[in-house]
């Protein structure tokens, strides 16, 4: 199995791991010591040896950074995992903090004390980051102190080993471009700025940049491993050999110079040597990593990780591997949804259905000899009142049954070698109530306004985000969470720069894959999402305008319940998309399935609505 459903109990452990922690302050010459969910590579998962904020604290969720205090111990989560946080950690050793709203460095500029010394991991933390805590400490006559090593791993025995996940070719067929092309193009523009070379400290940059995918964390197909490339066109990849069998490896060895990662220190220093002008990008690469090129002599220049952008804007051959994962993504969609109409309710757990979902996929996949790699990120599988918590993760403590009347919320993904998914549909349970049908078709509404925006050239995310939410707005409703997020291609299910947000600058670009997920969620009682992919089409001439407009194309077809919409509540342009989807739907997916009985559920649940 992809996904573990862990025992979400109190840590044992808590105080005596933060009281041999404090312990060591004295002599590291410290008043505090931050500890981030980040591992050395910044990532959003992270390998079982990196989990230092789990161990420490219990507390699971992916994003968190604890403040360990002589006399305080601070655990900051965003919205998404207060309830969580209340529930792995130990109240009596840890109070909660605003990982939003009042960030660590925030926090300390007002509540520190005098001339506090704080102590971090310089690996595991960027440089924009660093900065902004040596400006907070400032404010209070503090100073940050980096240390030489992480004290946490002195005090964790059992720690487990570095990953060394096999690494594979992602071929030119589904890559679309050569990695010698990908190297070349941004070492000619490493040469254009006058860069001596440019540091890829990110893994997906890596794994994009040379067309190698690996299996290091959970959910990501990346390998921990770093970059140098030259201006000169040399490149040096940073893997353990360990993780190359002989066909990458052979592969590797005719684009790269593959270096032990103990390496990297030393050639990082020597291409910074005599003033040598390095690019790093202050928001991935470790405050470690710029220290090295400044004591070389070396220049450190900030700036965007050169792949980034180019990896978020998909090629056609990019996009037509998506559009064929998710065609085959969505045929295991309908076989599950079929499966969970017909289960009684109260038969079924949020457990069993993510494990079904899971199982499902990976049939699929082998019967369409396109295997399930891995799911995207671990399946969000919650009902009643567990669906109102935007990014529930069920474990065995709070399974429950998915029963009638209420509505059941199923966000999950796949990761195939031809593309990554992301879908959520919400499920009706038997009859439920004109308020759930109500916000359901107000969230639908926002979804196909999405679907269906224009927009010239030059539109950033913040300026498409209010029309997820003007349906809700109007009815004094919102969702406290982005309408979009970039999606990678057998890579990140989280990936920018792109996004649709409230705070997204990017510009909007052809290629650019993004989810499309307005929601609405009640605490305590219920929750709606409705999650399709899109990507970025070309601009095109509208009959009558007067400029090009880009557009968005639709990549995820399973059915949307159509129990749950209210059609009065449509305009005439929304029923025919919702209409004109389904159709689209059934087209697409009913040649791939087979089962009499699937066919004729999906035939029924594709059926078009009327006023």
């Amino acid at each position: 199995m992809f996904q573990s459903f862990e025992v979400t109990s109190t840590p044992q452990f808590g105080r005596d791991r933060v009281s041999s922690l404090r312990a060591s302050f004295d002599s590291l010459g410290i008043d505090a010591f931050l500890v981030p969910r980040a591992d050395e590579f910044n990532g959003e998962y992270v390998p079982a040896c990196s989990e230092r904020l789990a161990w420490l604290t219990g507390f699971t969720g992916s994003a968190g950074i604890a403040l360990i205090l002589r006399t305080q111990a601070i655990v900051f989560v965003d919205g998404r995992y207060v309830t969580q946080l209340a529930e792995q950690v130990d109240g009596s050793v840890f109070s909660g903090g605003d990982l939003v709203n009042e960030p660590p460095h925030v926090w300390l500029a007002a509540n520190a004390a005098k001339g506090l010394r704080l102590g971090i991991d310089p690996w595991l933390h960027a440089g924009a980051e660093v900065r902004r805590l040596e400006r907070a400490l400032s404010e209070i006559g503090g100073m940050l102190v980096f240390l030489p090593h992480n004290p946490l791993d002195r005090l964790w025995a059992d720690r487990p080993a570095e990953p060394l996940g096999a690494v594979s070719i992602q071929n030119v067929v589904q890559a679309g471009v050569l990695a010698r092309e990908k190297i070349a193009t941004i070492a000619a523009d490493l040469s254009k700025k006058n860069l001596a070379a440019v540091l890829i400290a990110d893994p997906s940059s890596v794994a994009w940049t040379f067309n190698i995918r690996g299996a290091d964390v959970p959910h990501t197909p990346h390998p921990l491993a770093r970059a140098i490339i030259h201006a000169d066109g040399r490149a040096e990849l940073f893997l353990d050999k360990r993780k190359t069998g002989i066909e990458p490896e052979a592969y590797l060895g005719q684009i790269c110079a593959q270096l032990p990662p103990s390496a990297l220190e030393e050639r990082l220093a020597a291409v910074s040597r005599d003033g040598g002008r390095v690019l790093i990008d202050p928001d991935i690469a470790a405050y470690a990593l710029a220290e090295i090129i400044r004591k070389a002599g070396g220049e450190v220049v900030e700036g965007a990780d050169p792949a980034k952008l180019p990896r978020a804007v998909k090629n056609d051959v990019e996009i037509n591997g998506s559009a064929a994962a998710h065609l085959q993504d969505g045929a295991a969609m309908v076989e599950f949804l079929y499966w969970l109409s017909q289960t009684k309710p109260g038969t079924v757990s949020e457990i069993a259905a993510a494990e079904h979902l899971e199982a499902v996929r990976a049939r699929v996949g082998q019967s369409m000899q396109n295997p399930l790699k891995d799911i995207s990120f671990d399946t969000i599988s919650g009902a009643g009142e567990h669906a109102a918590i935007m990014h529930y993760r069920v474990t065995t403590e709070t399974n429950r049954m998915i029963e009638a009347g209420e509505l059941f919320l199923i966000d999950s993904g796949a990761q195939y070698i031809n593309g990554t998914t992301d879908i959520t549909r919400t499920v009706g349970i038997g009859t439920v109530s004109e308020e759930h049908r109500r916000f359901f078709t107000l969230v639908l509404k926002g979804m196909i306004e999405i679907s269906t925006a224009r927009f010239p050239k030059g539109t950033r995310g913040c300026d498409l985000d209010p029309l997820a939410r003007i349906a809700l707005w109007r009815a004094g409703a919102d969702f406290a969470h982005g309408t979009g997020h970039g999606v990678g291609s057998y890579l990140s299910v989280h990936e920018g720069p792109q996004r649709i947000s409230r705070l997204s600058t990017q510009e909007l670009l052809p290629g650019m894959i993004l989810s499309n997920e307005p929601g609405y969620y009640r605490p305590g009682s219920f929750g709606i999402r409705i999650e399709n992919l899109i990507y970025v089409r070309g601009a095109e001439e509208i009959e009558g305008g007067d400029a090009p407009m880009l557009g968005f194309e639709t990549l995820t077809f399973c059915p949307i319940d159509r129990s749950l919409v209210i059609p009065e509540l449509l305009t005439h342009d929304e029923l025919h998309w919702f209409n004109d989807y389904h159709r689209r739907t059934c087209e697409a997916l009913m040649p791939l399935i087979h089962d009499h009985d699937v066919r004729a559920w999906l035939e029924n649940a594709t059926l078009p609505l009327e006023y």
